[in-house]
C-alpha cells in the first residue's frame, strides 16, 4: 500500500474528519498522501500524517526516496544547473532530515545541512532558530565548515510540510540575517497554506528584498468547522481517559512471556571511517560519492544477519537518524525478495486509534536512549506493532547505543516483543575534527581584562557593579529610530550594531518617571526582596548576581543591597551583555567561571515580557557547555516581575510599571545598551557599551535606587510573608505570555512574535526606541500606563484598549517598516 487509502479502500483520515468535521481540500493526490491523526496539542488538535515521508508509516523505501529525489529534480529545473550548482540545501529535524538529503540527491551535488536538537562538544552553531509554536528554542545549525551557509547560492529549505509558513519564513529572516543572499527556495511535500496565509511569500520576499519559490508535490487546504480544537482536545481526553481505565488501547505493550518471543542480534555495517552519519554537519557531493560506493557491501551484511523464510521486513530509523537508514532500506529492497519497509522512531507523542480509517494504528513506548540535552522523555514508534513484521532492522547512531536502549523497558525489548526478530545495526557518530585547537578556560580567560566600574565606567559606585563590556564610548553608534528599524527589519543590520539615539525626556515626562517612582517604591522594594529571598532560599547562600546588561542591571544592584540589609551579605555583583539571535557573551562567562563558581551564579533580568531572552539564555549556555566544556551555570534567571509566566524565580507576576523602564541610560548608570559588531569585538573581547557622561545632569540612576532602597525596613514584614507564599507555591512557568504574542501576532496581521512586546516595560521601550505602530491597553489600566499614553501621544502612535488582555499593554512594532509604509491595516505610519 502506497498511500493512504488502505486495501479495503478506506482513507486513513476518515476517522477524524467524521468525527471532528475536518476536511482536506485541493489535489487530487491530497488523501493519497496524508491520513490524519489526533494529538494533544494547545493549537492544533489534528496531525497530518504523510504515507511517504517514512517517519511515522512504514513505507516502500523507494517511494519515500522517490517523491524526495522528484522534488530535487524540481527544484533544479527551477534553478537552472548555473545556480543549481550553487545552491545548498537545509532540511527541518526532525521529520524532514531524510528528505532533506533526497531533494539535495535530486537537485545534484549540493551539500545538505539538516538543524538538530543536538548539541555537540565543541562544534559552535552557526545558527539556531525557533519553531513557532515552540516554548524553547529548539533547532541548532552546526556545520562542520563555517562556511558552508556563506555565499550567495540559493538556500533550498525543505520540511514535510508548509502550512502557514511561520517557521520557514522565520527561519529564513533570522539566516538572512546572518547570511544574505538573493534566492531561497522552499520545498514541502504538500502545502497547506489557508488562503489568508497563501499571499505572505510574495510580501514576504519584497519584505527581505529576495526572491522567494515554493516547490511541492501537491497543495491543498484544510477546512476546519467551529471549536474544532476544542472538540478535538474532548476527543483525546476521551480515548485517553479510555486507555487509563483499559477500555481501549492501541499502544502496543510488551504482553506476558513475550521476553522470549524475539531475538535481538547485532551487524556490524563496517560504516566506511570518517564518512558522516548525516547531514548534522552537512554532507557533500564527496560524502555522498563514499556512501553510494559503501552501500550495496553493507545491505549484503544487512541480508546476512536477517532470518531467509524472512517475508516482511522493517528498516526502523532514529529520529533525526533518517537518511542512513533510508538508504539501507533502499539497498536492501534490491537484494532480497522479501517486501521492505522504512520508517523512523520520534518524539512526538499521537493518539493511537486501532481502526482503519486512523493514520496511527498503533504506537511503541520506550525511554529516550541517546541522553538528550532537554532531558528524558517518552519516544514513540508508530505502527509497527501488529504490522506483521517478522524482522526489524533497528539503525541508530553510535550515541544512541547506550544501556536505555538495551534496558528491558527499551527500543530493542519492546520490539522484541512484537518480532520474531530484531537486528541492530549502529551507524558511528560523526564529530568533526576541531578547525581550531582551543585555548583552555583558564588561559582564556587570563586574556580577558577585569570589570568596568564606576566612576571611570557608568554612575553607579564601583562596589555595586562590575561591568564585563568593553567601552565604546569614542565610537558613534547611534542612528536615527526610523534608519535602524529600516535597517533591522530588511535584514541589512541586526540590532545590536547600532544604538538609538537617547531619548531625552521633556519636564513633563520627568515628573511622570518621579510619580511613579514614589508610587510604586514600596512596591517595588516588596518585589526585590522576595525575589532576593527566594534566591538564597533555593540557588546559593552566597549568589554571584550577574545582571543582563541594561535593563536588569538596576535590579541587581537593589538585589545586592536587599541582601546587605536583610542579611550582612556582600554579594559580587556584575553585568554582562546578551543579544537576542546572537546569545550571551562567552568571554564573559569563560571570566566569571575563571573568578567563582559557575554553580553560584544567578543571573538576573527586571522582568519578563513573552519569554524571549529566557530562552535565549537557555540555549546560549547549552552552547557554551558545548564548546568550551564548562558547566554549572544555571540559566534559569530571576527577575522583579514575571508577567508573561516565564521562570520561576521571581518577586512578582503583577505587570505593573517598573520606574527603570521609563527611562534609557539616565536610569541604567548611564551605560547604552549592549553592542555586538565584528569590527568593534574581536573573538577574545567583552561585548561593548557606551558610557554617557554628557547626560550626567539628567541621571537619576542612583535617585531611583536610594528611593526603593528607603522602603526597605518598612517592608521586611510584607518579604517574609510574601516570600514564604512563593516558596511553597506552584511556580512552575505556564508561559501564557508567549501564546498570547503568538495569537496576537496572527490576529493583528503581524506574523513574527519579535515585533509584538508585551507588557509595560517592553511597551515603554518600543515607544522609545522602536518604531511603534500601536499600543494595545487593557481596559480599564490606570496610573501605569501614564508614563506610556504621554509618550504614545508625542509619538502620534494610537493606543487601543482591549477588554481581553493577559498583560497591562502590549506594544506592536511596526510590521513591515520602511519610512512612508503603511501597516497591516493600511494606514500610514506616523513618526
Amino acid at each position: 500500500m502506497n498511500n493512504a487509502v488502505n486495501d479495503d479502500g478506506v482513507w486513513s483520515g476518515s476517522w477524524v474528519a467524521e468525527r471532528l468535521g475536518v476536511e482536506l481540500v485541493g489535489d487530487d493526490e491530497l488523501t493519497g498522501l496524508l491520513g490524519l491523526a489526533l494529538r494533544r496539542n494547545p493549537k492544533r488538535a489534528h496531525l497530518l500524517v504523510s504515507h511517504v515521508l517514512g517517519k511515522h508509516i512504514p513505507q516502500a523505501p523507494s517511494v519515500v526516496y522517490g517523491y524526495g529525489f522528484a522534488l530535487g529534480r524540481r527544484v533544479r529545473s527551477l534553478l537552472g544547473d548555473d545556480e543549481a550548482g550553487r545552491a545548498v540545501v537545509l532540511g527541518y529535524a526532525e521529520t524532514a532530515t531524510g528528505l532533506g538529503h533526497c531533494v539535495a540527491d535530486g537537485l545534484g551535488p549540493a551539500p545538505c545541512l539538516h538543524s538538530t536538537r543536538r548539541p555537540v562538544l565543541g562544534v559552535a552553531p552557526a545558527g539556531g532558530f525557533e519553531e513557532s509554536h515552540s516554548h524553547a528554542t529548539s533547532h541548532l545549525l552546526l556545520p562542520e565548515d563555517p562556511t558552508l551557509l556563506v555565499g550567495d547560492g540559493p538556500l533550498v529549505l525543505v520540511d514535510d510540510e508548509f502550512s502557514t509558513g511561520n517557521t520557514i519564513l522565520n527561519t529564513i529572516r533570522d539566516l538572512h540575517e546572518r547570511y544574505p543572499r538573493r534566492r531561497y527556495v522552499v520545498v514541502a511535500l504538500v502545502d497547506m497554506r489557508s488562503a489568508a496565509d497563501a499571499g505572505r511569500l510574495d510580501a514576504f520576499a519584497r519584505e527581505i528584498g529576495a526572491r522567494v519559490d515554493l516547490v511541492a508535490a501537491a497543495s491543498g487546504t484544510v477546512r476546519l468547522p467551529e471549536r474544532v480544537l476544542e472538540k478535538g482536545q474532548e476527543l483525546v481526553a476521551r480515548h485517553e481517559a479510555a486507555v487509563a481505565t483499559g477500555a481501549a488501547d492501541a499502544s502496543a505493550r510488551i504482553p506476558a512471556g513475550a521476553e522470549s518471543y524475539g531475538r535481538v542480534t547485532r551487524v556490524d555495517l563496517r560504516w566506511p571511517s570518517g564518512l558522516p552519519d548525516g547531514g548534522r554537519h552537512g554532507f557533500t557531493a564527496r560524502h555522498r560519492t563514499r556512501l553510494e560506493r559503501a552501500l550495496p557491501a553493507m545491505a549484503a551484511r544487512l541480508a546476512e544477519a536477517i532470518p531467509g523464510d524472512a517475508r516482511r521486513i522493517l528498516v526502523l530509523g532514529f529520529e533525526e537518524l533518517m537518511y542512513a537508514p533510508l538508504r539501507l532500506a533502499r539497498e536492501l529492497e534490491q537484494v532480497t525478495d522479501a517486501e521492505v519497509r522504512y520508517s523512523t522512531t520520534t518524539r512526538s507523542p499521537v493518539l493511537a486509534v486501532d481502526d482503519p480509517g486512523y493514520a496511527i494504528r498503533s504506537r511503541i513506548v520506550f525511554p529516550a536512549h541517546d541522553d538528550p540535552a532537554d532531558g528524558p522523555g517518552e519516544r514513540y514508534a508508530y505502527n509497527v506493532a501488529g504490522a506483521g513484521f517478522d524482522t526489524v532492522v533497528a539503525v541508530v547512531d553510535s550515541v544512541a547505543d547506550t544501556p536505555a536502549l538495551h534496558a528491558p523497558d527499551g527500543l530493542l525489548a519492546r520490539l522484541a516483543a512484537h518480532t520474531p526478530q530484531v537486528v541492530l545495526a549502529v551507524v558511528p557518530s560523526y564529530t568533526p575534527e576541531p578547525l581550531y585547537v582551543a585555548v583552555p578556560p583558564g588561559e582564556r580567560s587570563d586574556m580577558l581584562p577585569e570589570p568596568l566600574r564606576g566612576p571611570a565606567f557608568s554612575s553607579y559606585a564601583p562596589e555595586e557593579v562590575g561591568w564585563l563590556l568593553q567601552d565604546l564610548s569614542d565610537v558613534t553608534l547611534e542612528a536615527p529610530t526610523e534608519e535602524r528599524e529600516e535597517a533591522i527589519q530588511s535584514g541589512g543590520a541586526h540590532y545590536a550594531e547600532s544604538l538609538p539615539v537617547e531619548y531625552q525626556p521633556s519636564e513633563r515626562y520627568q515628573e511622570l518617571f518621579h510619580t511613579a517612582l514614589q508610587e510604586s517604591a514600596a512596591r517595588l522594594a516588596r518585589a526585590v526582596g522576595a525575589v532576593t529571598e527566594i534566591v538564597l532560599a533555593e540557588r546559593s547562600p552566597r549568589p554571584v548576581l550577574v545582571s543582563l546588561a541594561r535593563a536588569g542591571t538596576p535590579i541587581g544592584v537593589l538585589m545586592r543591597r536587599w541582601a546587605q540589609f536583610r542579611h550582612g551579605l556582600d554579594l559580587p555583583h556584575y553585568a554582562v551583555s546578551i543579544v537576542r539571535g546572537r546569545g550571551i557573551d562567552a568571554n564573559a562567562l569563560r571570566w566569571l567561571a575563571a573568578h567563582h563558581d559557575p554553580a553560584d551564579v544567578v543571573f538576573v533580568d527586571g522582568w519578563t515580557g513573552k519569554g524571549a531572552i529566557t530562552r535565549e539564555l537557555a540555549d546560549a549556555i547549552t552552547e557554551f557547555e558545548a564548546s568550551d566544556g564548562i558547566t554549572g551555570f544555571d540559566p534559569e534567571i530571576a527577575v522583579l516581575a514575571d508577567p508573561g509566566s516565564c521562570v520561576r524565580t521571581y518577586g512578582t507576576r503583577e505587570d505593573f510599571l517598573i520606574p527603570s523602564a521609563c527611562l534609557n541610560s539616565t536610569v541604567s548608570g548611564l551605560i547604552s545598551r549592549t553592542v555586538l559588531r565584528a569590527d568593534l569585538v574581536g573573538p577574545n573581547d567583552f561585548h561593548g557599551a557606551k558610557f554617557y557622561r554628557e547626560l550626567a545632569g539628567a541621571d537619576a540612576s542612583v535617585a531611583f535606587l536610594d528611593a526603593v532602597a528607603a522602603r526597605f525596613p518598612e517592608v521586611v514584614d510584607a518579604v517574609d510573608t510574601q516570600a514564604k507564599d512563593l516558596l511553597s507555591g506552584d511556580r512552575a512557568p505556564t508561559w501564557e505570555g508567549w501564546a498570547a504574542v503568538e495569537r496576537i501576532s496572527e490576529e493583528y496581521g503581524i506574523h513574527d512574535v519579535n515585533l509584538v512586546k508585551p507588557g509595560v516595560g517592553e511597551t515603554t521601550r518600543v515607544l522609545l526606541r522602536r518604531v511603534p505602530w500601536k499600543i494595545l491597553a487593557r481596559a480599564g489600566a490606570g496610573a501605569d500606563l501614564d508614563h506610556v499614553r504621554l509618550l504614545a501621544e508625542q509619538r502620534g502612535v494610537p493606543v487601543q484598549e482591549v477588554a481581553e488582555l493577559p498583560y497591562t499593554c502590549v506594544g506592536l512594532i511596526h510590521p513591515k517598516y520602511t519610512r512612508g509604509a503603511t501597516g497591516a491595516d493600511g494606514r500610514a505610519v506616523t513618526v
